[in-house]
């Protein structure tokens, strides 16, 4: 994390498909772990959490991104690179936080970087407004990128 607050990027999404943002995180996650980072994936609800556990085993054929939900036991998730939850989660994985919640997360700063997915919508876009003045707000600078 840089002085100014962690790297903060917003993926705005061109497909309409229902699944892409959750396959986009995959991507995201993917990407990261391949890096040697700690990722947290942040859901909007239990039904996102279980739909994005399932789609880390199945949305490439050759990817193999270990991870567990949490809550979990500690130990476990404390060996595991991914961890995805819909509340906060643990303090071990502060390398990438990707968030699919509509929220600015409040613990922001515990973050080396934050990765925003933005989806075709107008709620989608709306949300992601409000985000990224609030990232500019607490001293981020935000960059966005078209996927």
């Amino acid at each position: 994390m840089s002085a100014s607050g962690p790297e903060v990027v917003f993926y705005l999404l061109s497909a309409a498909d229902a699944r892409a943002r959750l396959v986009t995180a995959c991507r995201l996650a993917e990407k990261a772990y391949d890096q040697g980072r700690r990722v947290a994936l942040r859901t909007t609800s239990p039904a996102e959490t279980a739909e994005l556990d399932e789609l880390l085993w199945t949305y490439a054929d050759r990817s193999f991104v270990p991870h567990v939900v949490w809550p979990a036991d500690r130990e476990a998730a404390a060996r595991t690179p991914v961890v995805i939850a819909n509340c906060a989660p643990p303090e071990t994985h502060r390398d990438v936080l990707i968030n699919l919640g509509g929220e600015t997360p409040a613990d922001l700063a515990n973050y080396a970087k934050i990765c925003e997915i933005v989806g075709t919508d107008e709620p989608s876009k709306r949300q992601a407004r409000a985000r990224w003045r609030a990232y500019r707000e607490a001293g981020c600078k935000p960059e966005s990128h078209t996927l």
